[in-house]
C-alpha cells in the first residue's frame, strides 16, 4: 500500500475503521473539511458520488428540512466552476465543483484556470471512466490530467483507492495553503464504487510543497529588514501603498489598515485588491493601473516611495515597467510567492512570507522606535488630486450614463453589498464608482477577464453569504455567455438583483476600436439588438423584471430593484457610446493617460493605432 501521512496528535475520527465505499469516502472528507455547499452537474461517471452526496444529506438533515450539503445544479459545468469561484472569493473558503468526466470536466476548464489566475481555492471532484478503460477513448472520456496540469495549482488522478481519502484532503490542502488555487482530483468510477475502511485523518506525502510552504510561512522579519524598511520610509515624503489581491485573498486587510493608519500613508489598490482599502476614506484613492483613477495614476507618478503589498506589477498596473512609479527612490515588495520578486519590476527591498504577521512586525518595530514622521504635506497633495481629477462624466446627457445608474445603486447600498461583475465596460465603471468599505465584496475575473463570470458568481456569493446583499453588474455581451444560471437564480429562490447595461454589443472592445482602429467596428456592433431580456428573466421565474429607458426614472426605478425582496432583473438602456475613462492606452505610462472630456488632465490627451503585438 502507497505511503500515507498520518495526521499528528489528531484525535481519532467517530467513523475511523468503518467500511465506506469511495464515494462515501469523499463525501466525509468535504464535510470533516467544512463543505457546506456543491456546485456541479451530474453525468455517468460521477454517479455513485452523487448518490453519495443524496444519501449522506437524507441521513443528516436537520429539523427544518435543509441538506446539511446541498448539491447546487446550475446550466452548465462552466457556471457551477464560476459558483464555486464565487462562493470562495466571497467567504474566504474554498469552493467545491463535483462533474461528470468528459465534457463535465473540461467545462470548467476556464474556471480552473481563472481561479488559478486570481489565485482563488476551489475543489474540482470530476469523474472519470474506470480506471481499467483509461486510455482508450471510452464514452465521455478525456484526459483531464493532462488538460487540467497546465491550467491548476494540481491534478490528482486517483488510480488507488487506498489513496482517495487522503488525496482528497490533500486537494483542499493543497488550494488553500500558499498562494491559493484551485486543485482537480480526478476519481475513475471503480475507485468511487470500492470499499474499504475509512481512516478518520492523513494526508499524502508532498514534501516538497509543504517544505516550501514552510519556508515561506515560517520566515519572519528581522530587526534588520524592518531597520532598513524604515529608513526608506524616513527618507520618503511622499510614500504609497499599492494593494494586491494577495491582501485579500490572505484575509491580511485588517493588518494593512492598521500598519497605513498607523503611519498615515495612502493606498491604491488593483482591480484585485479592491476592499483591502476602505475607498470611502480619505486617504484611499481607490484603483490604479489601465483603468484607475486619474487621481490614483497621478499619486504613483508623484511618490518616491512604492510599497507593494500582495500585487504582482502585472501589465494592467505597470504597462511599462521601466516607466512605472518614476519618481520612486525605492520600491518595497511583500509577497508569498517568490516568483513573483524582481519578476517584473525591480525592488530594493522585499519580504517573502505571510503578510498578516510582517506588517503586524513591523508596525511593532515602528512604534518601538517611535517612528512619527509627519506626512501631513503628501495628504493635502492627495486630497488635491483627489478634488483635481476626480471621476466624471456627461451629467447632462439625455441618455442614460451607465456611471449615473452605478452612483445610484452605490448611494443605497453605501458600500456594503457584494458586487459581482461580468467582463468589459460595465465591469470597470463598477470599479470605479462603487465603494468598498470591507474585503471579500468584490468578485470579478481580473488576470482571465472571463466574460460570464457575473452571473454565476453572484449565485455562489449568495450561498456563500445569505446575510448580504448580493447584485451582479453586467453587460448585454457578458452575461449571455451564462444567461441560462437567470434559472438557477429562481430555482432556489436567491434574492441575486441582476443589472444589464445593455449597450447592445462588446463594449470595450468597440471603445478600443474608435480609439486605436479608426472607428472600424469590425464584429463588435452585432449582437443582442433583437433580444429581449426582460422576457428571457420573465421567462427564468423572475417576478421583477424591468427595461429602463428613461433617465428621469433612474432613481425611483433602482431604488424599487434594490428594496425588492427576492430575485430582481433590471435591464438599463445605456448610451451606446459611453466610454471608459481614464484609460492608460497600450504600451504608454500613467503621463500619457488619456481621461477623456470630464475629467481633467496633466498632460495633452491623445491616442494612436494599436501594434500588431499589442494586448487587448
Amino acid at each position: 500500500m502507497s505511503e500515507i501521512s498520518e495526521t499528528r496528535a489528531a484525535p481519532a475520527h467517530p467513523l475511523a475503521g468503518k467500511t465506506m465505499t469511495g464515494a462515501d469516502i469523499i463525501v466525509q472528507v468535504l464535510v470533516d473539511e467544512g463543505v457546506d455547499t456543491i456546485f456541479g452537474y451530474s453525468g455517468g461517471a460521477i454517479l455513485p458520488t452523487y448518490d453519495a452526496v443524496f444519501r449522506y444529506n437524507d441521513e443528516h438533515r436537520g429539523e427544518d428540512g435543509r441538506s446539511p450539503v446541498p448539491l447546487v445544479v446550475p446550466a452548465n459545468e462552466q457556471g457551477a466552476g464560476f459558483m464555486a469561484a464565487g462562493y470562495a472569493r466571497a467567504s474566504g473558503k474554498v469552493g467545491v465543483v463535483m462533474v461528470t468526466s468528459g465534457p463535465g470536466a473540461t467545462n470548467t476548464v476556464t474556471p480552473v484556470r481563472d481561479c488559478m489566475a486570481d489565485s482563488v481555492p476551489i475543489v474540482v471532484i470530476s469523474g472519470q471512466v474506470p480506471t481499467g478503460a483509461i486510455g482508450s477513448d471510452g464514452f465521455q472520456e478525456a484526459p483531464v490530467s493532462a488538460i487540467m496540469g497546465a491550467v491548476a495549482k494540481h491534478v490528482f488522478l486517483v488510480t488507488d483507492p487506498e489513496r482517495l481519502e487522503a488525496t482528497v484532503r490533500t486537494a483542499f490542502e493543497i488550494a488553500r495553503t500558499g498562494r491559493p488555487g484551485p486543485v482537480v482530483v480526478d476519481v475513475p468510477k471503480d475507485v468511487q464504487n470500492w470499499e474499504g475502511s475509512f481512516r478518520g485523518g492523513g494526508s499524502l506525502p508532498v514534501p516538497g510543497y509543504r517544505r516550501r510552504l514552510q519556508t515561506a510561512m515560517s520566515d519572519s522579519l528581522s530587526a534588520e529588514q524592518c531597520e532598513n524598511f524604515y529608513r526608506m520610509l524616513a527618507e520618503a515624503e511622499r510614500p504609497l501603498i499599492y494593494a494586491g489581491g494577495g491582501v485579500v485573498n490572505s484575509n491580511g486587510t485588517e493588518a494593512l489598515r492598521e500598519f497605513a493608519d498607523q503611519h498615515g500613508i495612502p493606498v491604491t489598490t488593483t482591480l484585485m485588491g479592491i476592499g483591502a482599502a476602505d475607498t470611502t476614506q480619505p486617504l484611499s484613492l481607490h484603483m490604479l493601473g489601465m483603468h484607475g483613477t486619474a487621481f490614483a495614476n497621478y499619486a504613483v507618478e508623484d511618490c518616491d516611495f512604492l510599497i507593494a503589498v500582495g500585487a504582482r506589477f502585472d501589465d494592467r498596473v505597470a504597462g511599462v515597467p521601466k516607466k512605472f512609479a518614476p519618481n520612486a527612490r525605492h520600491i518595497a515588495h511583500f509577497d508569498v510567492d517568490p516568483s513573483e520578486i524582481g519578476k517584473v519590476k525591480s525592488v530594493h527591498w522585499h519580504y517573502i512570507g505571510e503578510l498578516t504577521s510582517s506588517l503586524r512586525k513591523l508596525s511593532a518595530y515602528g512604534r518601538r522606535i517611535g517612528f512619527d514622521k509627519d506626512y501631513s504635506r503628501w495628504h493635502g497633495e492627495i486630497a488635491d488630486l483627489k478634488k483635481t481629477y476626480a471621476l466624471n462624466y456627461d451629467r447632462a446627457s439625455e441618455l442614460i450614463q451607465p456611471q449615473y445608474v452605478i452612483e445610484e445603486i452605490n448611494r443605497l447600498t453605501g458600500g456594503e453589498a457584494i458586487i459581482s461583475t461580468g467582463v468589459g465596460q460595465h465591469q470597470m465603471w463598477a470599479a470605479q464608482y462603487f465603494d468598498f468599505k470591507a474585503p471579500r465584496l468584490w468578485l470579478t475575473s481580473g488576470s482571465m477577464g472571463t466574460m460570464g463570470f457575473g452571473l454565476p458568481a453572484a449565485v455562489g456569493a449568495q450561498f456563500a453569504r445569505r446575510d448580504r446583499l448580493v447584485i451582479d453588474i453586467d453587460g448585454d455581451a457578458s452575461i449571455r455567455m451564462n444567461l441560462g444560471e437567470l434559472e438557477t437564480v429562481t430555482t432556489y429562490e436567491l434574492p441575486v438583483k441582476v443589472v444589464v447595461l445593455n449597450n447592445y454589443g462588446d463594449g470595450m472592445v468597440k471603445q478600443w476600436q474608435r480609439l486605436y482602429y479608426r472607428g472600424r467596428l469590425s464584429a463588435s456592433d452585432k449582437s443582442l439588438h433583437s433580444k429581449d431580456f426582460v422576457k428571457a428573466a420573465q421567462a427564468d421565474g423572475f417576478q421583477y423584471a424591468v427595461r429602463l429607458a428613461d433617465k428621469q426614472q433612474v432613481p425611483e426605478t433602482i431604488r424599487e430593484f434594490i428594496e425588492y425582496p427576492g430575485p430582481a432583473f433590471l435591464e438599463v438602456i445605456i448610451d451606446p457610446e459611453a466610454s471608459v475613462f481614464p484609460m492608460v492606452g497600450p504600451g504608454m505610462p500613467y503621463s500619457e493617460m488619456i481621461t477623456g472630456d470630464f475629467i481633467p488632465s496633466r498632460s495633452k490627451q491623445g491616442s494612436r493605432e494599436a501594434g500588431p503585438s499589442e494586448m487587448f
